[in-house]
């Protein structure tokens, strides 16, 4: 991999040239959201009872993403670019057509499927994927009907600028808002990580768009004067999750750190989340990458995960199926390999954290709740799984 360096105090202060030098520095206690709870502060024991674990199907190469379908039926995308249907409980062997090619490289691939919120009258879903060359690539989006067996009308409505010649950090996570726009998570592609402060691109970067990939006329960065088109919020790394609360409107993003820093993130319109000015985490090469862990101006994490669990897909679980977990964050951990619960109280702060899954031994990818209270999650392997938590017997 790529070694970076210390950014220097020069170099921070040109990433934001508006800011004077001495407010680089960390703000006092007061002055901002407290840090975050830590995987060192916060203990995180394994959590096994209280629910039995239900394989749905396997054999899937690199299994994304789910969605469930009004009928009971579930999507399923392959990160080779396969999108295949699990239906009266059995994976279809065919795959669904109609799929757009994608860039299939290191973290390239098919990525989120989500439906439409009135999926039910229109049959409209949506795909986020990696499109182009090894060269040339982008995070797409790309909207079209579903007969059941295939894709039809597709159409192309977002791709992120600039091109770029890395496939890695895409974020490609796709999730519809209570106002009927979504908002999609863009990476900083890995070795232009400045780009996540720079306004002009969507690297690194959130965007919220209508559902036929228009900008709404109030986001946050509607009127400034060269801005990419739909930024929502900046500074960020390589956000793989990213889930609203049903119940209050939250909206929770998961974003790898390097070594260390992974976070969880309340994302807010028009806020600055801070990468790669401020981080927990340090670079693989073990140089630090910003000596500063917070700023005036700049978001907090509610958690950090200092070292690396590697955050992927996540849901907030609102459901009737385990009531002690009602209104509690989970994430899929892919080097840890688990199921992360943060435990959140009413107010939405952490106060706990605990792992599932620890004995299946896999990296979990993504994790859903079902409409029927369920928590489903896919494995990240060539033979990779669907499997259901159910509440024990």
């Amino acid at each position: 991999m790529t070694t970076r360096t210390l950014l220097s105090g020069a170099a921070l202060a040109a990433l934001l040239p508006m800011t004077a030098l001495a407010d680089l520095a960390p703000p006092p206690p007061s002055a901002e959201r407290q840090a975050p709870a830590t995987s060192q502060a916060l203990s995180a024991p394994a959590e096994k009872a209280g629910y039995r674990v239900v394989e749905v199907a396997s054999k899937l190469d690199h299994p994304y993403a789910l969605a469930f379908l009004p009928d009971g039926s579930i999507l399923v995308t392959e990160r080779a670019g396969r999108l295949r249907v699990i239906r009266d409980g059995k994976l279809v062997e065919a795959p669904v057509t109609g799929v757009p090619p994608v860039h299939h490289r290191s973290q390239g691939g098919l990525f989120d499927v989500v439906l439409h919120p009135k999926f039910a009258e229109n049959r409209v879903l949506y795909l986020t994927y990696a499109h182009g060359t090894r060269e040339a690539n982008a995070t797409r989006v790309a909207r079209a009907t579903f007969d059941g067996k295939a894709l039809l009308n597709l159409q192309v409505i977002f791709e992120a600028a600039p091109l770029k010649n890395t496939s890695n950090h895409y974020g490609g996570r796709m999730v519809f808002l209570p106002d009927g726009t979504f908002a999609l998570t863009i990476g900083d592609g890995f070795e232009m990580r400045e780009s996540a402060q720079d306004t002009k691109t969507h690297l690194g970067k959130i965007v919220r768009l209508k559902d036929d990939g228009s900008v709404p006329s109030d986001n946050p960065y509607a009127g400034t004067p060269g801005a990419a088109k739909g930024l929502y919020s900046i500074g960020h790394r390589n956000q793989q999750g990213l889930a609203i609360d049903p119940a209050t409107g939250v909206l929770y993003e998961t974003e790898h750190g390097a070594q260390g820093g992974d976070e969880v993130n309340i994302i807010e319109p028009g806020k600055n989340y801070g990468w790669p000015l401020i981080t927990y985490g340090r670079d693989y090469s073990g140089a630090q990458i910003s000596p500063f862990k917070a700023r005036r101006g700049l978001e907090q994490p509610i958690v950090d995960w200092t070292p690396s669990i590697a955050p992927s897909g996540t849901t907030v679980y609102r459901g009737d199926k385990f009531p002690a977990w009602n209104g509690d964050l989970f994430v899929g951990a892919l080097v840890k390999k688990h199921l992360r619960r943060v435990d959140l109280d009413d107010r939405g702060n952490v106060v706990g954290e605990s792992q599932l899954l620890t004995d299946v031994g896999a990296r979990i990818r993504d994790v859903r709740t079902s409409p029927d209270g369920y928590l489903y999650v896919t494995t990240d392997d060539d033979q990779g799984k669907v499997l259901r938590l159910e509440p024990a017997r």
